[in-house]
């Protein structure tokens, strides 16, 4: 970990689960590439975000998957007006999930305060050790 990174979280709206978001990043990538994430303010901490910097998102209400950031740039939405993008690694780090309260727009995320990636727990029990199609489903009926 670098010491100036700082990470990014974002609410993955209308996302179901994992594999839903994989999909829809898949379809954007190959109609425009390269996979990339607009959003409407630029961060104003974009070197240390760039310094290692993740986008971790929450899905369902749920810190769940994360994916390297490698570049933040202006772009435009579809109909031309400005906006950032997010250049984004197409690979999906599982994290151990961790529950967030609603919030708009994205947030500055510490390392410190970043769920540890789910391979880095090899020996996880209780929640953690779940299949996280079955986490999923137990957070849906709010068992979890």
């Amino acid at each position: 970990m670098f010491p100036d990174m700082l990470h990014v979280m974002k609410l993955a709206v209308g996302v179901r689960d994992v594999g839903h978001l994989r999909a829809l990043q898949q379809a954007r990538a190959e109609a425009t590439p390269p996979l990339r994430h607009f959003t409407r303010n630029a961060p104003r901490r974009a070197d240390e975000i760039l310094d290692g910097g993740s986008l971790y998102w929450v899905i369902g209400g749920t810190l769940l998957v994360r994916q390297r950031i490698l570049r933040i740039a202006p772009d435009q939405w579809d109909d031309g007006s400005a906006c950032t993008a997010f250049w984004l690694d197409p690979a999906l780090v599982a994290l151990v999930p961790r529950a967030v309260k609603p919030f708009q727009g994205w947030r500055y995320l510490a390392p410190q305060a970043a769920p540890d990636d789910l391979a880095s727990r090899p020996n996880a029990v209780g929640e953690e050790a779940l299949p996280a199609a079955l986490r999923e489903a137990l957070q849906a009926l709010c068992l979890l």
